[in-house]
């Protein structure tokens, strides 16, 4: 069922039965979700002449376990909604930077408490098979989340020779996955706003064969039409940039679950970069000749 037409529609269905104060909750959240996502409870009451404690029964009549359940309700609502304009207005009531601060590394912290809870580790253990099993590994991410995809290459192709990074550049990702096929692996990264060219190239990808794993946010996002495995990490932000402070955690996880499988052949592999890399001084560090 759609999220919107369910959230409304039990909104509609019971408004008559409401008491004045709760009426006054739907109607705010009715006319502006998009600021009542990223409230507290005690926030939306104070916002609309309330009580907290009459914000939590106003959840629990819509049928939702809690305040929580409402807020993640209306959070999947607005997810790929807001412009970024939209998204400015929002964060613009954080006028003191100590609170602004606090609010930012609060809500990253929640976003990695929900993707450890959200994440399932059957479909994660299978990614990581998929990986191994895969004659190449492509990496896709656009926009914000290329430097996602960036990284997740980078750190992948020490341990794999088949990895290859799709993303803008010189050549289209059209072109970058002409020889896509059936033994092969895509791993698509996209968050709200989803990219519309991601979605594309993951559907291309899907039609040559290639299993798919949707790395995003939500099963609502549009890269889980087309995947076989999906990965869940949270990146909500009541701001203008994305927060991909889970994303990045979960796909670190990644990485050391491969790394793992390989120890051996990684350590081996990095004794003669650290080589390569002491003597041509890739780091700072004493000079060789020194």
């Amino acid at each position: 069922m759609d999220i919107k037409d369910n959230l409304l529609d039990r909104i509609k269905e019971r408004y008559q039965t409401m008491s004045k104060g709760q009426k006054l909750i739907a109607e705010y959240i009715t006319d502006h979700y998009e600021k009542a996502a990223f409230m507290t409870a005690a926030k939306l009451g104070e916002q609309v002449g309330v009580s907290e404690s009459t914000v939590v029964r106003f959840a629990n009549l819509l049928g939702y376990d809690g305040y929580p359940a409402l807020q993640k309700a209306l959070r999947e609502l607005i997810r790929n909604k807001l412009t970024t304009v939209q998204r400015i207005e929002m964060s613009a009531d954080f006028n003191d930077p100590n609170i602004l601060f606090k609010s930012v590394l609060k809500s990253d912290i929640n976003n990695i408490r929900s993707t450890i809870e959200e994440i399932d580790e059957d479909t994660f253990n299978d990614v990581i098979d998929n990986i191994f099993e895969a004659d190449t590994v492509y990496i896709l991410g656009m926009r914000s989340s290329a430097p996602l995809a960036q990284f997740l290459g980078y750190y992948l192709s020490f341990i794999l020779p088949n990895v290859r990074v799709v993303t803008s550049g010189v050549n289209d990702v059209f072109e970058q996955m002409i020889w896509i096929s059936d033994k092969d692996l895509l791993i698509g990264i996209s968050f709200p706003r989803y990219s519309a060219r991601t979605v594309e190239a993951v559907h291309f990808a899907k039609e040559r064969g290639a299993k798919i794993v949707a790395m995003t946010d939500s099963h609502l996002s549009p890269l889980t039409r087309w995947s076989d495995y999906t990965l869940l990490a949270r990146s909500d932000m009541a701001s203008f940039v994305d927060s991909l402070v889970a994303p990045l955690s979960l796909i670190n996880a990644l990485i050391v679950a491969v790394g793992q499988r390989k120890r051996g052949d990684v350590s081996q592999y990095f004794g003669e970069l650290e080589k390569i890399w002491s003597e041509y001084n890739v780091y700072v560090g004493k000079e060789k000749n020194e």
